[in-house]
């Protein structure tokens, strides 16, 4: 138990105070003395041990009538570590210009609004820890120290299964843990939201997998600047938040991870740089199976690794001619509408050729052919209301899986696209059927075929010929009637009728598949 006499000079000025809640200002007023980075310098003047912190919040000298209770200190330099584990405290901590020579251990405790600005602390552990008021953490820099006890994991910031009823504040403020952890937040629930504004810097991965933020995860203009082990800078797998802002400058050097997150609202990249893992070794950014209202992939420049967008569902997406890289996983990526900046103007994407070669170059970004990706950008296209469009999308679609086929599937693709266009373009038999009509006229128009019997039938006719030997059912009483005893053309007459069957095959293989399909 700590008495009175046994405190320093300063540490009796904040025993005083606390009653009260009046803030004990150790600062020089002198900006050169005042750096919290040369706070190891700082002498016994401005010195506050942690214990002598650790015993006020618990109660050592209670609050007085009249007065609210709470610790308020800067620019002091603390000494030994603070350790509030499994605490129950009942007055809120104010540190600002704070220097720490070990780490803050509030892991499992249940405690008032926490701030700690401006400050450089080695590490914070608040793993479990229940907070009535905010987490302020702004312009502070924490540093990994040793590995959390509840994981093996070195974090300078550890926050997991904490819940948080006001908002977690880490605007300006700089986490390093190198190759490791720099926040780890799984299961954190903050009902106003994390803010990691204003310049916010974090060397290591920036973990909330899991996490429940009613108020949003606010980044932007944050720095993600190192990747953790995995080459992860920011991970939100199964995340549930209103809001993921991450636009305005933001930049990852290494993956953004979704995976299953949910947003309700707005998901934004809005003006970001994604630039992947250092030498290109993975992902820029993996959002398989997230779900989001309005999902804004404008970013400032190409992302360096693929986009992974399996199974993602969003109502609305924004994109940029800057928004995809050279791989991007679509399959089972669902979108309500699709509007697209050109100039720096929004507006929905529109139809027709040059639009849909874009859009069909965007589909065959994926490592592989899948028809999903083809069939709900048509499906978009049909219910915009452009129909030619969307055929234009399913015909590029049969063109790309007949690359995977066989050889003889591949030549009856091919037949199928030339006669009909796989269905989608069955005009293309009339030109084929006028075509080759003008031929066989011409070429029967120049000579005489024998009649089969003498005198009877119908004197030839070499359109109607033609035209008989084209069409493989019923007859028009031609083909039958004449014969001819000039080989060339009576090999014509054989090609002809074989590409009567060919034609009217492939016309109704390609109307049966568009039917199927539609």
């Amino acid at each position: 138990m700590l008495s009175y006499d046994e405190l320093t000079s300063p540490e009796r000025e904040l025993w005083d105070a606390f009653p009260e809640g009046r803030c004990v200002d150790l600062r020089a007023g002198v900006v050169a003395e005042d750096r919290v980075g040369g706070g190891g310098r700082w002498g016994a003047g401005r010195t506050v041990r942690a214990v002598v912190i650790g015993a006020l919040l618990l109660g050592a000298n209670g609050g007085r009538p009249g007065a609210v209770a709470a610790l308020r200190l800067a620019g002091a330099r603390i000494s030994g570590r603070l350790d509030l584990a499994g605490a129950q405290v009942a007055y809120p901590l104010w540190l600002e210009d704070c220097w720490f020579e070990e780490g803050v251990d509030l892991s499992g405790a249940s405690t008032q609004s926490v701030a700690i600005v401006g400050s450089r602390v080695p590490g914070v552990e608040a793993g479990l820890t229940r907070v009535e008021g905010r987490l302020d953490l702004r312009r502070s820099l924490l540093e990994a120290g040793s590995a959390s006890p509840l994981h093996r994991r070195i974090t300078a910031l550890s926050l997991i299964n904490a819940q948080v009823s006001g908002a977690v504040n880490l605007g300006g403020s700089r986490i390093v843990a190198p190759g490791e952890w720099a926040v780890s937040a799984g299961g954190l629930v903050a009902e106003g939201g994390v803010y990691c504004g204003d310049g916010f810097v974090a060397d290591g991965e920036v973990r909330f997998m899991g996490a429940q933020l009613p108020g949003g995860l606010h980044m932007r203009g944050a720095r993600l600047a190192g990747p953790g082990p995995r080459g992860v800078v920011l991970a939100l797998d199964n995340a549930v938040a209103t809001v993921l802002d991450c636009s305005g400058g933001f930049a990852a050097d290494g993956t953004v991870r979704l995976r299953g997150a949910r947003i309700s609202d707005r998901l934004t990249f809005e003006g970001a740089v994604l630039n992947g893992p250092p030498g290109g070794d993975g992902p820029s950014l993996v959002a398989s199976l997230t779900q989001a209202v309005d999902f804004d992939l404008t970013l400032a420049r190409p992302p360096s690794g693929a986009v992974d967008l399996r199974g993602a569902q969003v109502s609305y997406l924004h994109d940029n001619e800057h928004s995809w890289p050279d791989l991007v996983e679509l399959d089972g990526f669902v979108y309500g509408a699709v509007r697209e900046e050109v100039a720096g103007e929004r507006r929905e994407a529109v139809g027709g050729r040059d639009a849909v070669a874009r859009r069909v170059a965007w589909v065959r970004r994926g490592p592989c052919y899948s028809p999903q990706p083809y069939e709900q950008l048509a499906s978009w296209y049909r219910k915009a209301g452009h129909d030619d469009d969307a055929r234009r999308i399913l015909l590029a679609k049969q063109r790309h899986r007949r690359r995977t086929l066989r050889p003889a599937a591949r030549v009856w693709g091919c037949l199928l696209d030339v006669t009909v266009g796989y269905g989608y373009r069955p005009w293309l038999a009339g030109v084929w059927l006028l075509a080759l009509t003008l031929l066989g006229t011409l070429a029967f128009g120049t000579g005489s075929p024998t009649a089969v019997k003498r005198g009877e039938g119908a004197p030839f006719q070499p359109l109607v010929y033609t035209l008989d030997l084209l069409i493989p059912i019923g007859g028009l009483g031609q083909r039958t009637a004449w014969y001819w005893t000039d080989d060339g053309l009576q090999w014509l007459a054989y090609l002809l009728i074989a590409f009567g069957w060919l034609l009217t095959t492939a016309v109704v293989a390609g109307v049966t598949r568009t039917l199927q399909k539609n």
